[in-house]
């Protein structure tokens, strides 16, 4: 071949080559074209109150309302229980394209900036002798009948400190059309039935709030050894979706304040990144 014809080629492929740099190869387009450009499509469970309803009365739908709103688009849901196969039905089906909350560093889903951190909590009495407790290892837990979800971070601390014997169990993965554990123990705390309940904040805080005026949530921020009770909390998206990650990384960090009092309106026990300490909204 000519010198001519030879440069030709690599002049060419160097061109090619910055194209495909500038915007990405072949699988990227065709990902992104996944993402609907007429609705703002959310993969929810239809009864994982006080997060996300069908009636949409959940504090996630009404975030999703919010981020609707600033991409002027209309929100439309696929609903699927959150349990076995969520991920897969959903998301990974092309049927939707956000998950509205999901814990930082799932391998299953890409998730984008976390949008808050929260905390497990315990869940007292107000005007009890349990109300200024505020570790585990407190020793006026010692004998109680402490609700807890089997399986979750909190359990390991309540072996530790010798609170798993007295227990009340409740299930970790379940449909919530039919069962709803955080409900259910909420409930049983009131009745009397267990002395004090350890949940989730984001699913304790709302319930508190809004069905059990006569309880008080208690972060529990001073527990030192592992695991740690506060987690990061980001939207998922598919795998590769990397276009639509960083628009949405963009939209919760311009919309962080409004975010953030819309949790705190719900009730959600809102924490500093690294569980240090309560986030004080709107100073």
């Amino acid at each position: 071949m000519p010198a001519w014809g030879r440069n030709l080629r690599r002049c060419l492929a160097a061109v090619l080559a910055a194209l495909l740099v500038f915007h990405g190869g072949p699988g990227d387009a065709q990902t992104s074209d996944l993402v609907s450009r007429t609705a703002f499509r959310v993969c929810a469970d239809p009864a994982n109150d006080p997060m996300s309803m069908q009636d949409g009365s959940g504090y996630e739908n009404r975030l999703a309302e919010l981020i609707a709103s600033k991409l002027d688009l209309p929100v439309q849901y696929t609903w699927y229980p959150m349990a076995t196969g969520f991920i897969r039905n959903t998301l990974k089906a092309g049927k939707c394209d956000v998950v509205m909350g999901y814990a930082q560093g799932h391998e299953l889903v890409l998730n984008t900036n976390h949008y808050m951190t929260s905390v497990y909590v315990l869940v007292v009495p107000t005007d009890g002798p349990l109300a200024e407790v505020t570790q585990l290892s407190d020793p006026r837990l010692q004998g109680l009948s402490i609700g807890v979800v089997a399986g979750s971070p909190p359990a390991t601390h309540m072996a530790r400190y010798g609170l798993i014997g007295k227990a009340r169990p409740y299930h970790l993965v379940v449909d919530r059309r039919h069962e709803s554990p955080a409900v259910d123990m909420l409930n049983d705390l009131a009745a009397g039935e267990i002395g004090a309940a350890v949940l989730w904040g984001p699913l304790a805080g709302p319930l508190v709030r809004r069905d059990h005026p006569d309880l008080t949530v208690i972060p529990l921020l001073h527990e030192a050894a592992f695991p740690k009770l506060f987690y990061r909390i980001t939207m998922g998206v598919r795998q590769g979706e990397k276009v639509w990650q960083r628009k949405l990384n963009s939209l919760i960090r311009r919309n962080q304040g409004e975010i953030d009092a819309l949790l705190a309106e719900a009730g959600v026990p809102l924490v500093r990144d690294m569980g240090d300490g309560m986030l004080e909204v709107g100073q």
